[in-house]
């Protein structure tokens, strides 16, 4: 894993250097927008909404809108002046217990290593939060905004989760009515949560849509229906490349045997093509005289003209 930040976490005088690793990783599957005919990818143009016209990335500033439809544009100055912080801080808050904080505030988790003489620290801290089955609330600067998180202990691991800010969670706008539930109803469902009780294991579950989509795609790769556009520069598969390798051999060994391209029936045409346009040029510059003589004659029909015109006099 590769560390994206690197700072102290902080209680009390007791400073712990750690690097932050991101714990987890979206394996969702994501498909691209393509024009069915050849597969080329779609793309977007940064048009005004207002006169239709594309946009240069220099000239998009952020914007603001209000709840009435107004737009606030906020410059580069404007944006400097916004607080920020750059703190290499994980600054411990408090200790708190476990169920006070509600799981819909978590938001993302990272690992925490200990880095150079923080080893013993952070055990140190380690067995605190596990002694007092509490979690640390902290504060921490992300990407120059601060954001409250807390301290976990997972297997051998401090991890830090960054939180939801409260305004962040939506209440429900409806309400659930109890109704009319029976005693017997209610042994029931009783019985139905221990028949089904047991300990979570995550191994148990896997995400078979991306397994189906990947089992389709490599389906389809075996079976050549696939596209290749001329501005690809990446292959989609083993299967691919392997194609492309084989396309190279045969090129490479057709040239080592001095044997034309199978594109080459292409070149004589243009060949064809540049013969014609030569011929053309010289026929055009046979012609060329003969306009010369024609622009030479048309004064002697001039002076004819005149003669016969003194004659009539």
């Amino acid at each position: 894993m590769r560390a994206i930040w690197k700072g102290a976490v902080s209680f009390g005088l007791v400073s712990v250097p750690v690097k932050l690793y991101a714990a987890t990783e979206s394996h969702d599957v994501s498909f691209r927008q393509v024009h069915a005919k050849d597969g080329g990818r779609i793309k977007y143009q940064r048009v005004c909404s207002l006169d239709g016209e594309e946009v240069a990335y220099a000239d998009i500033a952020k914007g603001y809108e209000t709840e009435d439809g107004e737009m606030v544009i906020l410059t580069d100055d404007d944006m400097a002046e916004l607080p920020s912080t750059s703190s290499r801080e994980i600054a411990v808050e408090k200790f708190v217990p476990r169920d006070q904080i509600d799981p819909l505030l978590f938001e993302k988790s990272y690992y925490l290593e200990p880095e150079g003489a923080g080893a013993k620290p952070y055990a140190l801290l380690r067995q605190a939060l596990l002694d007092a089955d509490r979690m640390a609330v902290v504060t921490v600067a992300l990407r120059q905004r601060t954001s409250i998180a807390v301290l976990r202990v997972k297997d051998d691991v401090i991890v830090l989760q960054t939180m939801m800010w409260p305004d962040e969670i939506r209440a429900p706008d409806f309400s659930v009515e109890a109704g009319d539930v029976k005693p017997a109803e209610v042994k029931m469902a009783h019985m139905l949560v221990e028949t089904l009780a047991g300990d979570f294991d995550a191994s148990e579950f896997e995400d078979d849509y991306a397994g189906a989509v990947e089992a389709l795609v490599k389906s389809k790769i075996e079976g050549g229906e696939i596209k290749r556009t001329e501005t690809s520069t990446k292959t989609s598969g083993e299967v691919i490349d392997l194609l492309a390798a084989l396309q190279k051999s045969v090129a490479a060994a057709k040239t080592a045997r001095g044997e034309e391209a199978e594109d080459a029936d292409e070149k004589p045409a243009a060949k064809k093509s540049v013969a014609k346009k030569s011929a053309a040029k010289k026929t055009a510059a046979k012609k060329a005289p003969a306009k010369k003589a024609a622009a030479k004659k048309a004064p002697a029909k001039k002076t004819a003209a005149k003669k016969q015109a003194k004659k009539a006099s």
